[in-house]
């Protein structure tokens, strides 16, 4: 390779890691914003019973686990565990 495409090809390499380091930097402002709202939620709901804080951390809406990720077996196991629950 030439001097050129070696100069392009690290500016190259540059701009990727920038934009890498960029995207990790938004993903990690996302996740923080989006962890103080799940704090503030959880400080306004959990007045009630440990049972209605599962239910709402299942969310059994379909409408709105659409985009969410599937998290059908832990809500599986968290209705077992209520109605079957462990004795030590």
């Amino acid at each position: 390779l030439d001097a050129n495409s070696q100069k392009q090809e690290a500016e190259w390499k540059e701009k990727a890691i920038k934009e890498l380091e960029d995207e990790q930097l938004q993903k990690t402002k996302a996740n923080r914003a989006a962890e103080e709202a799940f704090v503030n939620d959880i400080d306004q709901f959990f007045p009630g019973t440990e049972w209605e804080s599962v239910a709402w951390l299942c969310n059994f809406n379909p409408k709105s686990r659409k985009q969410a990720k599937d998290i059908s077996q832990r809500c599986s196991v968290l209705i077992s565990l209520k109605q079957a629950p462990l004795v030590h």
